[in-house]
């Protein structure tokens, strides 16, 4: 895997190839369009916690729109899962034992936190969720005083035994992976969201590994390899030590939380920015229409998108028609999706996955063409892995305005293409995939 957190974060990034022209300017002069068939911008439909009506309302208007879409989902309570929520370490017991006389500090911290929501009793796991909450907003001594006043009421009695599981994997375990099978054939994708739903910046890493490798084999052994491409770490944490770790673990290609690259800003749902302000080559902007936001405010980042050519809409939708966190009725999305459609034109609607897998592969490739009497050849290259970045580019070759008729081939499959103009003169454009044989455009 070719995809490594920045040097912010102690590490190497994607080594990237500049794109190149042709070395001829003018006639024959190929690029890469920024995205496919030269569209304006991407967007990605994405939804956290798998609530059931995310597929039985929300999913149907995409599949009639012909919108794929990513499903972010908690495998731990899912029926036929292999790994359930659990706690790696030592017994709980002696844990337990050790807080009577020694107080939560930043040397034991991450180890209670993630014990306290497995110590056998119904109630504590909230107590790992508020102090994560805490510990991401900088206030770690309040962090580690929730800490001990959850393993002091454990000693005094005050819980009743069992087992507690977040809300978030109770609405994913209400879906069969069989169920996630038949959607995954109709074009969507499925990403992990953890095991439990866990605040990962307040595990140890032995557990925070466990959270990110268990859901992968469960999705891996259920839906296929292609779907542990894409991964959000929940609550949408930007922890720079889970970045680190996840990472460094190479478990999965494209994180939602962060896309480390040079070339990418990322405004992430709080951010006041607006994309089109940036100088980058892409911007990731993310959107979270809560069940308040209003529609017009929504169809406005729609108007944003067709107003610029580099900006990636990414939205994350969680609740839907009244089950889930902030859930948007199903009549608003169907208002919202037919805005899109409207401009479908400009707007490629896009997995989470193959957006990524298209930017990555636009920046990492390489493109040259030659020109003779009655031909062009074009050559396209990158070194990425070819398992997981396999989807065709857009070119764009210009054309010497005699060629009124032409036909085009990579090897021997005929590719089909778009003719249109523009200042610089008549080209073409055309989908092409990488690493293969070169790319003969004939004059006829």
């Amino acid at each position: 895997m070719n995809f490594r957190l920045p040097a912010r974060c102690k590490a190497t990034t994607l080594i990237l190839a500049v794109i190149s022209t042709a070395i001829n300017t003018g006639i024959a002069q190929t690029t890469i369009t920024k995205w496919p068939m030269g569209k304006s911008a991407a967007i990605s439909l994405t939804y956290d916690d798998g609530s059931i009506n995310q597929f039985r309302q929300a999913m149907p208007i995409m599949d009639s729109l012909g919108f794929p879409g990513t499903f972010f989902i908690v495998t731990g309570a899912i029926p036929g899962s292999k790994y359930s929520s659990a706690f790696i370490g030592r017994p709980v017991k002696d844990i337990i034992e050790e807080t009577k006389t020694q107080a939560t500090g930043k040397d034991n911290f991450f180890e209670r936190a993630s014990a306290v929501g497995h110590l056998g009793y119904r109630g504590t796991l909230q107590y790992h969720f508020e102090a994560g909450t805490l510990f991401e907003q900088g206030k770690l001594d309040e962090a580690y005083r929730k800490i001990d006043e959850a393993y002091a009421r454990v000693r005094a009695g005050e819980f009743a035994a069992g087992k507690d599981t977040s809300g978030e994997a109770m609405e994913s375990g209400l879906n069969t992976w069989e169920e996630f099978r038949s959607y995954a054939k109709k074009g969507h994708e499925f990403g992990s969201h953890t095991i439990s739903h866990a605040r990962l910046a307040v595990l140890d890493e032995v557990n925070m590994l466990y959270e990110l490798e268990k859901s992968r084999e469960d999705i891996r052994s259920q839906l296929g390899e292609q779907h542990c491409f894409s991964a959000e770490g929940p609550f949408g944490t930007e922890n720079e030590r889970v970045m680190e770790i996840a990472f460094q673990h190479k478990l999965f290609p494209a994180l939602r939380n962060r896309m480390p690259h040079e070339y990418l800003e990322e405004l992430n749902r709080g951010s006041k920015k607006a994309p089109g302000a940036s100088d980058k080559e892409y911007v990731q902007w993310q959107r979270g229409p809560l069940s308040a936001t209003p529609m017009d405010l929504m169809r406005s980042w729609i108007d944003t998108l067709v107003a610029h050519d580099n900006i990636w809409l990414t939205l994350v939708f969680h609740g839907v028609s009244g089950i889930g966190w902030q859930a948007k009725p199903a009549e608003d999305l169907a208002v919202f999706f037919g805005h899109i459609k409207q401009h479908e034109q400009h707007l490629w609607v896009a997995t989470f996955g193959d957006a990524t897998r298209y930017m990555r592969e636009r920046m990492a490739s390489t493109v040259s063409s030659q020109q003779n009497t009655d031909r062009i050849t074009v050559k396209l290259e990158n070194d990425l892995d070819k398992k997981l970045y396999y989807l065709p580019l857009t070119l764009k070759t210009y054309l010497p305005d005699s060629w009124t008729a032409i036909s085009i081939r990579q090897g021997k499959k005929g590719l089909k293409h778009v003719i249109g103009k523009d200042q610089q003169g008549r080209y073409i454009l055309y989908e092409a995939s990488a690493n293969r044989r070169q790319i003969e455009i004939r004059r006829k």
